[in-house]
């Protein structure tokens, strides 16, 4: 791994210290610091907004064609730090590193994405009735500050930078304070790509020392947030006293329904695949199941069988294939909610417990449950932990109507062989993304987001740049 340490990015400067205390990063599968980094504060935020506005003007100027050589050279700059990322990433999360190289690759995608699109930043020109033409041409929405979680470290930012960048917006990121080392190696990455001073800013600290002074900010006209609803809800008041942009990735309760003409083995393995990776800690993981209960029993069997042979281990491990959950407090709290969920009358097949063999770490066993009342809490709210209750239905429509009774509507997801299911699977689920026999939804050039409480705008896809951008008219008139 490389000599990084842990660093504050501001106006082109790392910085190694601040004023402040430093942020201790706990392991998650041994509980030991991994390493401190600074935090900032508001002194720091003044700091960044200062070399922001200075570079707004700078960066918006920059034709687009040579925007775009500037993110495909921080794409490169990624390739190479491709090995240290991903085992920063590892250690930070617990996310096991056999698997923590394939985010690498999608963040560098969106880089190499929105340098296609910064290059066909056109506009348009429209006839006018009234003589003369129309020109309706996109300019940069101002300063960008940037919200991000800690399940998706490196993806999550590369998704908020790309297309600031690619539009002609500085950004400021305050990424979760439990992956400073991963934001600080995206930094370096674009700094080494050509990123001018004051364009890619990086503050690390607690929210509460930082958030709140973007925010009430005039001069950062958007923000855009990957977080809980109910952080959303907060940001969003506050982005109304200055009538901010947002766009905002907020919580899911994403519902599978898997019918009876399903290849209930395949479907069984893929949801058993995608609801433990990352330990469940994904926005989009299958959260809840709708099994036709001609095939449940078949179902359940093979999720129990695929949940038993998933081993659990140290991130470092080239064997282990399910890390621990990232922080304490959502250990704690999926345990929690696994033994209200038995206490609610479910059956807990496999898992419910934590390891027997780990007593370091915040392991949690992955956890089959069965016979889940529909009004149990499980199912109601998002567990972004290891937990998998399974239900059954009998008519599709029935299915359907049970998977949208929740508020949240980011993913949903049906597994048939039927195209008139398909369609009706497609046209029923109340989501921003449906996956039908796959969850594979997430792709650079796709829009990605969802609705209702799960949130507004789009990541992704030629959609997103305009969450970046203002569209200014002109009415040309012959002199």
């Amino acid at each position: 791994m490389s000599a990084t340490t842990p660093a504050l990015l501001i106006g082109g400067e790392f910085r190694k210290r601040s004023a402040q205390e430093p942020i201790a990063v706990v392991n998650p599968c041994t509980e030991e610091v991994l390493w401190t980094a600074p935090a900032a504060a508001a002194p720091e935020v003044a700091e960044t907004l200062e070399h922001a506005r200075a570079a707004l003007p700078r960066w918006s100027a920059v034709h687009g064609w040579n925007r775009a050589k500037v993110l495909r050279a921080i794409a490169r700059a990624m390739e190479r730090r491709k090995v240290d990322l991903a085992k920063a990433l590892s250690l930070e999360i617990g996310r096991p590193i056999a698997q923590s190289e394939g985010e690498v690759l999608i963040a560098i995608e969106q880089f190499d994405w929105f340098a296609g699109e910064a290059e066909r930043l056109f506009g348009e020109t429209i006839p006018s009735r009234q003589g003369g033409r129309l020109s309706a041409v996109p300019e940069p929405v101002g300063i960008v500050a940037a919200f991000t979680a800690w399940n998706f470290p490196i993806n999550l930012v590369a998704r908020k930078i790309a297309p600031a960048l690619a539009a002609g917006c500085p950004i400021i990121c305050r990424p979760s304070e439990q992956t400073p080392l991963t934001s600080t190696l995206i930094a370096e990455a674009c700094v080494e790509g050509g990123a001018p001073s004051g364009v890619v800013q990086m503050l690390h600290g607690p929210a509460e020392a930082i958030t709140p002074h973007l925010m009430e900010a005039d001069e950062v006209r958007k923000i855009s947030l990957t977080g809980s609803t109910r952080v959303g809800k907060l940001l969003l008041a506050e982005a109304a006293k200055t009538v901010k942009r947002t766009s905002m990735e907020l919580g899911g309760h994403a519902p599978v329904v898997v019918c009876e003409d399903a290849d209930v083995d395949a479907a069984a393995q893929q949801c058993a695949a995608f609801k433990f990776r990352n330990a469940g800690q994904v926005c989009i993981s299958p959260n809840r199941f709708y099994v036709h209960e001609r095939v449940s029993q078949r179902f359940v069997d093979g999720m129990v069988s695929a949940a038993e042979a998933l081993v659990l281990g140290d991130s470092q491990d080239a064997a282990t294939t399910m890390g621990p959950l990232t922080l304490a407090a959502q250990r704690d709290r999926v345990e929690a909610l696994c033994a209200e969920t038995v206490a609610d009358g479910a059956r807990c097949l496999t898992g419910g417990s934590r390891p027997a063999n780990r007593n370091k770490g915040f392991f949690f066993e992955p956890t089959v449950l069965t016979e889940v009342p529909d009004d149990s809490r499980i199912m109601r709210e998002e567990p972004f932990g290891p937990l998998a209750p399974i239900v059954t239905f009998r008519e599709l429509d029935d299915a359907i109507e049970r998977a949208n009774s929740t508020p949240y509507g980011l993913a949903a997801y049906g597994f048939t062989a039927s195209q008139s299911k398909a369609e009706a699977l497609s046209r029923g689920l109340h989501a921003g993304m449906v996956g039908i026999n796959t969850f594979i939804i997430a792709h650079a050039e796709a829009p990605f987001g969802g609705i209702d409480h799960s949130g507004m705008g789009r990541e992704g896809g030629r959609q997103a740049i305009h969450d970046y951008m203002n569209v200014k008219l002109t009415h040309l008139m012959p002199a």
